[in-house]
């Protein structure tokens, strides 16, 4: 079976993660989005902890495809270090949803 992991992406602008997330849904980087805000975030960048809103969106795709959409997201994002991460989906719905996944990301055939 293809490995399947969600993908998380936060973004400071809810309205730029919506537009991009669709753009990696038309690539076929995954199968759908969970795009949630406001999301309030605390962190600690360059030594300072900071608070913002931000968006946040929860991908579904293939493991072979996460390099594509960090790379994808280098060369958009607002962010100067995009903070992306995945994590295993470990099982599901095998009759459904985890099949759509992996039928949804498959590269259009020329």
């Amino acid at each position: 079976m293809t490995e399947l992991c969600e993908v998380v992406i936060p973004a400071p602008d809810s309205d730029w993660l919506r537009r991009f997330t669709r753009e990696l849904v038309d690539r076929r980087l995954c199968s759908s989005v969970h795009n949630f805000s406001p999301v309030h975030s605390i962190y600690r960048w360059q030594g300072e902890v900071h608070e913002r809103t931000e968006g946040r969106a929860s991908l579904h795709t293939r493991r072979e495809l996460v390099a594509a959409i960090v790379e994808h997201a280098k060369d958009r994002h607002p962010y100067q270090i995009p903070g992306i991460s995945a994590r295993p989906i470990y099982d599901g719905n095998p009759d459904y949803y985890l099949a759509w996944i992996a039928e949804q990301t498959e590269p259009p055939h020329a």
